[in-house]
């Protein structure tokens, strides 16, 4: 037997099986922990050089040559990691790569059987991953030390390896990987491009990409990483360019710039940097392409930033980069536990900070940029007592004038005109100006405040304010008749008597048009109130659109059941209908009253017909 062929120490007798059964689905992360692995060699040399105790052995380093070379010879089915790092000593390959720190498969197996992601990084298992592409992996390593041997070590997928002493080379290391038939596509340069770019495009060390391919138009070491990102740098030394410049080579696809951005830097109680920046979000809530990236120390780790990053802020984009985030075996999924909370709580607060400093600062500014951002304030506020307590002093309403107030500002506004029989204030709103138009316009007649809001989110932000403070209440304008709203016991005698409205119901409710089966509720409004009022209450309208965010809650079909057909007992028309002898003339006033009734609600168009369904209700009248 070979005298350089020993075994792996491991207490599985076979732990490749495991790590490619594991880590199938996950395979493009063996460059990213190759490349990672060169990269703390070159920073542990820079260490050794800055602390001085090394010196004998470093006369010919030179810090502009340190760099990773990334190889691939498609010809002979190889790729090449190469660092002009600290190097392995023969002793050092034993410990890091021949004793793996792993406690028994089956237990491993066990713990870990329900996902396949859950192994790379804590058993210490980085180096491993290449086996995951690989029928065979071999080092060549050259220690700083001098005096010490050029190592040869290869592996071929089973605890069994060769090592042995070569030939004397340059300090470093040098992996190669032959590639399996199953992983030939990691011999393409774009799609090893494509890897760097998407873990290692901000390391730390400058990263080179070259191709042995004749057919391949790069030959020459192509640089792919930027060693000094944005966020690494002081606030002090950056200008909006610089920001831009970033946010850009973050998302290269994005056309619009962010609207602003957020830059965090902290060192006690723990590490972190990064920046977030505020993109145009508008109305939507979509599952977004581009997301926050987590790095650890500037190499990717992850766009899943769960428990790190509270879910109203996962609207944002940027960067957070801190190697306090604790990361489970895979380095891909965070554990909640003290530091994450107390970096998520972090963060909220920077970004409550730029925002209430943003609106004392410059307000108009703020309010130009507001339907952008409001959404992602309300989410805030729904999801986040501690957010909410900040925002509130800077959450600002819009009326359908575009005239803005914060809470306090509006409550001010309407405490002599919206103020109730109990003494609340009454927020009047709408979440379609268009389409509730005539019901706004009314509200206007009475110089009632009318307040714009259109979001998914509204209704469930609407819940918290009531909460937070009992002296309010929202109503949407088109939930009652506009007397009904800001209930100040005003009431009307019924020209009818009690035999006639039932009559007159039971009349209404057999000639409704076919299409249009609302529930009928008999008013005693004013005879210059319209004759009929399509409304939706406030408190079923609440119910369903907390039920249905994120679906069409204006869908006719859907609502009809919700909707309730007013009917103005005191207008002349009731008279004439309980008077009309002929079933069909009465038919006919009842479907036109009822189509006039829809036009002027926008339930058939979306125009504003008051004016021409006026006339027609008088034409009826005659």
């Amino acid at each position: 037997m070979d005298k350089n062929k020993k075994k792996i120490n491991v207490t599985s007798d076979n732990i490749f099986p495991i790590i490619k059964r594991f880590l199938y689905s996950d395979q493009e992360v063996f460059l990213r922990e190759l490349v990672s692995n060169a990269t703390d060699a070159i920073l542990k040399l820079k260490t050794l050089v800055n602390s001085k105790s090394e010196g004998e052995y470093l006369d010919n380093y030179l810090e502009n040559d340190l760099k990773i070379i990334i190889q691939i010879d498609k010809k002979n089915k190889t790729i090449h990691i190469i660092d002009n790092g600290i190097g392995m000593t023969k002793k050092e390959v034993e410990k890091y790569i021949n004793q793996i720190a792993f406690s028994g498969a089956e237990e491993f197996v066990k713990k870990y059987n329900t996902s396949k992601n859950y192994i790379i990084g804590h058993f210490g298992l980085g180096f491993y991953s290449s086996f995951m592409v690989a029928n065979k992996v071999m080092i060549f390593t050259q220690s700083y030390r001098k005096d010490e041997s050029s190592i040869f070590w290869s592996c071929e997928g089973s605890p069994n390896f060769l090592m042995k002493e070569i030939e004397k080379r340059d300090r470093g290391t040098e992996i190669v990987l032959l590639i399996n038939e199953e992983s030939k596509e990691f011999l393409e340069y774009n799609c090893i491009l494509k890897l760097l770019k998407k873990y290692c495009k901000f390391l730390p060390i400058k990263i080179y990409l070259s191709s042995k391919d004749k057919n391949n138009d790069n030959e020459k070491d192509v640089l792919v990483n930027n060693v000094n990102p944005t966020w690494k740098k002081s606030p002090l030394q950056l200008n909006d360019k610089n920001y831009l410049d970033f946010y850009h080579e973050l998302y290269p696809n994005q056309l619009d710039d962010p609207l602003f951005w957020v830059h965090l830097n902290i060192d006690h109680p723990f590490h972190l940097t990064g920046i977030l920046f505020f993109p145009k979000i508008e109305k939507r809530i979509d599952l977004q392409k581009d997301k926050i990236h987590l790095y650890q120390n500037q190499v990717y780790i992850t766009d899943n930033l769960e428990g790190v990053v509270p879910d109203f802020l996962s609207l944002l984009r940027g960067v957070i980069d801190s190697p306090d985030i604790p990361l489970n075996v895979s380095r891909s999924h965070l554990q909640s536990d003290r530091s994450v909370k107390n970096i998520s709580k972090y963060i909220t607060r920077k970004v409550s900070d730029k925002l209430d400093s943003m609106f004392k600062n410059n307000r108009e500014n703020f309010q130009k940029k507001w339907e952008n951002i409001k959404i992602i304030v309300e989410y805030g506020m729904i999801s986040s007592q501690n957010f909410f307590n900040k925002a509130i002093n800077f959450f600002i309403f819009s009326t359908v004038e575009n005239n803005y107030f914060t809470l306090e500002e509006f409550k001010e506004k309407i405490k002599e005109t919206q103020k109730n029989k109990d003494g609340n204030l009454v927020f009047l709103y709408s979440s379609d100006k268009e389409k509730q138009d005539s019901y706004i316009e009314n509200a206007k007649s009475r110089n009632f405040e009318v307040l714009i809001l259109d979001s998914p989110l509204s209704v469930h932000l609407i819940q918290k304010l009531e909460f937070h403070d009992k002296g309010i209440s929202f109503v949407r304008v088109d939930s009652d008749h506009i007397d009904k709203l800001i209930n100040k016991e005003k009431k009307f005698d019924s020209i009818l008597s009690k035999e006639e409205k039932l009559n007159l119901k039971s009349i209404i409710n057999t000639y409704l048009i076919e299409n249009y089966k609302f529930s009928i509720k008999l008013e005693n409004l004013s005879e210059k109130d319209s004759p009929f009022l399509i409304i939706f209450p406030e408190f079923l309208r609440r119910i369903k659109e907390m039920n249905d965010v994120g679906k069409d809650v204006l869908e006719e079909k859907n609502q009809q059941k919700y909707y309730q057909l007013i009917v103005n007992t005191n207008h002349i028309l009731m008279k004439k209908i309980l008077r009309e002898t002929s079933e069909e003339k009465r038919k006919e006033i009842i479907q036109e009253t009822l189509n006039l009734t829809l036009l002027l609600n926008n339930l058939l168009t979306g125009k504003n017909l008051t004016t021409f369904v006026s006339k027609k209700i008088n034409d009826l009248v005659k």
